[in-house]
């Protein structure tokens, strides 16, 4: 398989893969904490690291029709929520590019 490579954040409120501890993003990179994802209440990010995308697939989630991509956990390959590659609904737009992680999917770093 080869060595993983992990990049490591720093600051104080860090949200990590609640699977294996590896850093997914920032407290300060919240968009938006209103989400709903597979598996309960979500949060939108502007930037998330140590994930890999899947495939594009076109979903009709709540807000509409969404080209998407999971994003799964460099670490230990948990899907820990999805991009927004692309929106159909004008009104959507400011999605595009940003990531939704489930809240069940994620830590706080120390407890913060």
């Amino acid at each position: 398989m080869g060595i993983i490579f992990q990049s490591y954040l720093s600051g104080d409120r860090i949200y990590c893969c609640s699977s294996c501890r590896a850093h997914l993003t920032r407290h300060e990179d919240i968009i938006s904490k209103t989400f709903n994802g597979r598996h309960g209440r979500a949060y939108l990010f502007n930037n998330v690291i140590n994930v890999s995308t899947g495939p594009a697939e076109e979903r009709n989630l709540m807000t509409g029709l969404h080209r998407v991509c999971d994003i799964m956990c460099n670490v230990c390959q948990t899907v820990v929520g999805w991009k927004y590659e692309f929106a159909h609904d004008p009104c959507q737009k400011y999605k595009e590019g940003k990531f939704i992680v489930e809240k069940m999917r994620m830590t706080k770093y120390c407890g913060w």
